[in-house]
Protein backbone atom coordinates (compact mmCIF):
# COMPACT_ATOMS: atom_id res chain seq x y z
CA UNK A 1 0.00 0.00 0.00
CA UNK A 2 1.18 3.51 -0.83
CA UNK A 3 -0.10 6.54 1.06
CA UNK A 4 -0.27 10.18 0.04
CA UNK A 5 -1.04 13.17 2.25
CA UNK A 6 -1.74 16.50 0.58
CA UNK A 7 -3.98 19.51 0.19
CA UNK A 8 -5.35 19.87 -3.35
CA UNK A 9 -3.96 22.80 -5.34
CA UNK A 10 -5.08 24.50 -8.52
CA UNK A 11 -2.13 22.86 -10.34
CA UNK A 12 -3.33 19.39 -9.25
CA UNK A 13 -6.82 19.98 -10.53
CA UNK A 14 -5.62 21.69 -13.70
CA UNK A 15 -3.50 18.62 -14.51
CA UNK A 16 -6.63 16.46 -14.33
CA UNK A 17 -8.78 18.88 -16.30
CA UNK A 18 -6.17 19.22 -19.07
CA UNK A 19 -5.65 15.47 -19.36
CA UNK A 20 -9.41 14.88 -19.52
CA UNK A 21 -9.70 17.60 -22.18
CA UNK A 22 -6.94 16.04 -24.30
CA UNK A 23 -8.31 12.50 -24.03
CA UNK A 24 -11.73 13.74 -25.22
CA UNK A 25 -10.08 15.95 -27.88
CA UNK A 26 -11.87 18.98 -26.48
CA UNK A 27 -8.67 21.02 -26.63
CA UNK A 28 -9.04 21.05 -30.44
CA UNK A 29 -12.53 22.51 -30.16
CA UNK A 30 -11.39 25.04 -27.56
CA UNK A 31 -8.42 26.21 -29.62
CA UNK A 32 -10.57 26.28 -32.77
CA UNK A 33 -13.08 28.65 -31.18
CA UNK A 34 -10.30 30.72 -29.59
CA UNK A 35 -8.71 31.11 -33.01
CA UNK A 36 -12.05 31.89 -34.63
CA UNK A 37 -12.75 34.73 -32.20
CA UNK A 38 -9.12 35.90 -32.43
CA UNK A 39 -9.40 36.14 -36.22
CA UNK A 40 -12.73 37.92 -35.77
CA UNK A 41 -11.02 40.49 -33.54
CA UNK A 42 -8.33 41.09 -36.17
CA UNK A 43 -10.97 41.46 -38.91
CA UNK A 44 -12.91 43.95 -36.82
CA UNK A 45 -9.77 46.05 -36.30
CA UNK A 46 -8.90 46.06 -40.00
CA UNK A 47 -12.45 46.77 -41.20
CA UNK A 48 -13.01 50.40 -42.27
CA UNK A 49 -16.16 50.90 -40.20
CA UNK A 50 -15.52 48.68 -37.21
CA UNK A 51 -16.88 49.19 -33.74
CA UNK A 52 -14.93 49.07 -30.53
CA UNK A 53 -17.68 46.99 -28.95
CA UNK A 54 -17.29 44.26 -31.59
CA UNK A 55 -13.54 44.16 -31.04
CA UNK A 56 -13.89 43.98 -27.25
CA UNK A 57 -16.55 41.27 -27.55
CA UNK A 58 -14.37 39.15 -29.87
CA UNK A 59 -11.28 39.49 -27.65
CA UNK A 60 -13.35 38.74 -24.54
CA UNK A 61 -14.83 35.58 -26.12
CA UNK A 62 -11.40 34.38 -27.28
CA UNK A 63 -9.92 34.92 -23.80
CA UNK A 64 -12.89 33.29 -22.08
CA UNK A 65 -12.80 30.19 -24.28
CA UNK A 66 -9.01 29.91 -23.86
CA UNK A 67 -9.35 30.10 -20.07
CA UNK A 68 -12.02 27.38 -19.65
CA UNK A 69 -9.65 24.79 -18.08
CA UNK A 70 -8.42 27.40 -15.59
CA UNK A 71 -11.98 28.38 -14.69
CA UNK A 72 -12.91 24.72 -14.21
CA UNK A 73 -9.88 24.16 -11.98
CA UNK A 74 -10.74 27.24 -9.93
CA UNK A 75 -14.33 26.04 -9.47
CA UNK A 76 -13.31 22.51 -8.48
CA UNK A 77 -10.70 23.85 -6.03
CA UNK A 78 -13.35 26.01 -4.37
CA UNK A 79 -15.56 22.93 -4.13
CA UNK A 80 -12.97 20.62 -2.52
CA UNK A 81 -10.50 22.85 -0.67
CA UNK A 82 -12.71 23.38 2.38
CA UNK A 83 -12.22 19.70 3.23
CA UNK A 84 -8.61 20.36 4.18
CA UNK A 85 -5.99 17.64 4.12
CA UNK A 86 -6.53 14.59 1.91
CA UNK A 87 -5.16 11.18 2.84
CA UNK A 88 -5.16 8.76 -0.08
CA UNK A 89 -4.25 5.09 0.20
CA UNK A 90 -3.56 3.07 -2.95
CA UNK A 91 -3.72 -0.70 -2.47
CA UNK A 92 -3.94 -3.79 -4.64
CA UNK A 93 -7.75 -3.71 -4.51
CA UNK A 94 -8.80 -0.05 -4.15
CA UNK A 95 -7.98 3.61 -3.90
CA UNK A 96 -9.34 5.21 -0.74
CA UNK A 97 -9.40 8.93 -0.10
CA UNK A 98 -10.30 10.33 3.28
CA UNK A 99 -10.75 13.85 4.60
CA UNK A 100 -12.20 15.09 7.88
CA UNK A 101 -15.64 15.02 6.21
CA UNK A 102 -15.65 12.35 3.50
CA UNK A 103 -14.36 8.86 2.78
CA UNK A 104 -14.35 7.63 -0.82
CA UNK A 105 -13.31 4.11 -1.80
CA UNK A 106 -12.97 3.27 -5.50
CA UNK A 107 -12.08 -0.09 -7.00
CA UNK A 108 -9.63 -0.30 -9.87
CA UNK A 109 -12.50 -1.24 -12.20
CA UNK A 110 -13.77 2.37 -12.03
CA UNK A 111 -10.77 3.54 -14.07
CA UNK A 112 -9.82 3.03 -17.74
CA UNK A 113 -6.19 4.05 -17.45
CA UNK A 114 -3.66 6.50 -16.15
CA UNK A 115 -1.20 9.11 -17.34
CA UNK A 116 1.87 10.28 -15.51
CA UNK A 117 3.02 13.89 -15.56
CA UNK A 118 6.09 15.35 -13.90
CA UNK A 119 4.17 16.08 -10.69
CA UNK A 120 1.10 13.82 -10.82
CA UNK A 121 -0.39 10.44 -11.60
CA UNK A 122 -3.83 11.06 -13.11
CA UNK A 123 -6.39 8.24 -13.24
CA UNK A 124 -9.26 8.48 -15.74
CA UNK A 125 -12.67 6.91 -15.22
CA UNK A 126 -14.10 4.28 -17.53
CA UNK A 127 -17.29 6.17 -18.45
CA UNK A 128 -17.51 7.65 -21.98
CA UNK A 129 -17.28 11.28 -20.82
CA UNK A 130 -14.52 10.66 -18.24
CA UNK A 131 -16.54 12.24 -15.45
CA UNK A 132 -14.20 11.05 -12.70
CA UNK A 133 -10.56 12.10 -12.66
CA UNK A 134 -8.42 11.04 -9.70
CA UNK A 135 -5.27 13.15 -9.38
CA UNK A 136 -2.49 11.77 -7.19
CA UNK A 137 0.08 14.52 -6.55
CA UNK A 138 3.58 13.12 -6.11
CA UNK A 139 4.38 15.80 -3.53
CA UNK A 140 2.03 13.93 -1.16
CA UNK A 141 4.33 10.91 -1.08
CA UNK A 142 6.80 10.40 1.75
CA UNK A 143 9.82 9.55 -0.40
CA UNK A 144 11.02 9.10 -4.00
CA UNK A 145 10.85 5.34 -3.43
CA UNK A 146 7.12 5.72 -2.79
CA UNK A 147 6.78 7.30 -6.23
CA UNK A 148 8.29 4.18 -7.80
CA UNK A 149 6.03 1.93 -5.72
CA UNK A 150 2.96 3.98 -6.65
CA UNK A 151 3.85 3.89 -10.36
CA UNK A 152 4.36 0.12 -10.22
CA UNK A 153 1.12 -0.43 -8.32
CA UNK A 154 -0.95 1.68 -10.70
CA UNK A 155 0.64 0.15 -13.81
CA UNK A 156 -0.21 -3.36 -12.59
CA UNK A 157 -3.90 -2.46 -12.59
CA UNK A 158 -4.32 0.13 -15.33
CA UNK A 159 -2.91 0.70 -18.81
CA UNK A 160 -1.04 3.86 -19.59
CA UNK A 161 -3.21 6.09 -21.83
Amino acid sequence: MVELVYRPTRADILAGVRLREHRRRLHLVRWGFTGLFGVGAVLVVTAPESSTQSFVAAVFCAALIWSIPHLQAHHVLRTVSWQGEYRTSVSETWIATETAHVTLVQRWSVFRGYRETHDHLVLLSRDPNILVVEVLPKRGLRSPQDAERLRALVSRHLPRV
